[in-house]
């Protein structure tokens, strides 16, 4: 990891036992393409102000405080200094508090992924027993810290030769799926539609490749600033036409290959029926009719 900078150094304990780490992200979007918003008669950028909503007056950085909302435009000033004082202090110490079976956490929680990685070589022992006891034991562990000014949860698990660090979100950051779901009418599925859309899903079994899924919006833009570059335009996509069959029943026959079975056979027997009658004509039979 030594390419790019640590988001944070600190130190992992268990019991006690710790070992100095450091926590690099490990999914990014700073490789997407961005945009510049340009004032389209000039070329030139554009720069952002902020406004006074009833002054209309612009306001400089050093009069900007944060404001929490009460109602009827009413706000409570905080002042920037009062918002550093409460932050939690970081002591560096990501301390694990429990172990459980991954499966136990809902993913609705997961936050942002980072890699954890021993910071020296005195920590390279403690690291990799840790690493090493939480696959034997089929488990990670729950730890907490002040990560980036906040105080966050992280759920630590073993991942090839190091450690992912995920952080969590709090209860009452999730929604209730209950809340999602409760529109959601109660449909009996009957044992047909069930056994084709599990026929449906064994034929479509894999595994997951991330290398096989394109980002086909970020090579589009990229297409699109090329081709605007060279002087060119790009040719227009031809619609998808998506089909919007009114039987459910029979659309899951077609879709596991069962809808035109028949018609198939009986095309077959006909090609069957014509070539035998070409080859009787050219042996000389004449084709003899059934006695009714």
């Amino acid at each position: 990891m030594a390419a790019h900078r640590a988001q944070w150094k600190g130190h992992i304990k268990i019991g006690e036992l710790s070992c100095g780490v450091g926590l690099y992200t490990a999914a990014s979007t700073s490789d997407r393409i961005t945009f510049h918003t340009v004032n389209a008669a000039t070329g030139n950028r554009v720069r952002r102000e902020f406004i006074d909503s009833e002054t209309e007056e612009t306001v400089e950085r050093d009069e900007q405080v944060k404001g929490f909302d009460v109602g009827d435009d009413q706000y409570i000033m905080i002042d920037p200094e009062e918002v550093t004082a409460v932050i939690p202090d970081s002591d560096k110490m990501l301390e694990i508090e429990a172990f459980l079976p991954c499966s136990d956490i809902d993913d609705v929680y997961f936050d942002k992924p980072y890699y954890l990685v021993p910071t020296d070589d005195v920590s390279e022992d403690v690291f990799a027993g840790l690493r090493e006891a939480l696959k034997e034991a089929s488990v990670t562990a729950i730890a907490r810290t002040v990560l980036f000014r906040r105080m966050r949860t992280v759920l630590i698990r073993a991942h090839g030769r190091g450690l992912i660090a995920t952080t969590l979100n709090f209860d009452y950051e999730v929604r209730s799926s209950e809340e999602a779901f409760k529109e959601m009418p109660s449909i009996k599925v009957d044992g047909e539609m069930l056994d084709l859309a599990k026929h449906i899903i064994g034929t479509k079994k894999g595994d997951f490749d991330p290398a096989q899924f394109e980002d086909r919006y970020e090579k589009a833009l990229a297409d699109l600033v090329k081709a605007k570059a060279e002087g060119k335009t790009l040719p227009k996509p031809k619609p998808v036409k998506v089909s919007k069959p009114n039987d459910l029943l029979k659309a899951l026959r077609e879709s596991a290959g069962m809808g035109k079975a028949k018609p198939k056979k009986a095309a077959n027997a006909n090609a069957r029926r014509s070539k035998k009658a070409v080859a009787d004509k050219s042996n000389g039979k004449t084709p003899q009719k059934k006695a009714s």
